[in-house]
């Protein structure tokens, strides 16, 4: 399976969090090996989401859909 990266979140609990978001809708998505420290803890560095190539156009949809402002909010 080909694994296509398809957003870079600013820290290593964000990307856990649009990972998680992902999954719950079906799509199998994981952290970019290398960007993730475990052993040091969590990192505060930006973390690449991969997500299989054939998923890759819904993903970006669905993480576009959080970072698009509340339009009820004044």
């Amino acid at each position: 399976m080909k694994w296509e990266k398809v957003a870079v979140a600013p820290d290593q609990l964000t990307a856990e969090m649009w990972r998680e978001i992902l999954t719950d809708k079906g799509i199998p998505a994981m952290l970019q090996p290398g960007d993730v420290s475990s052993f040091l803890g969590i990192s505060a560095r930006p973390v690449g989401l991969l997500v299989p190539a054939a998923d890759a156009q819904r993903a970006r949809e669905i993480l576009g859909e959080l970072e698009e402002p509340d339009e009820t909010e004044s």
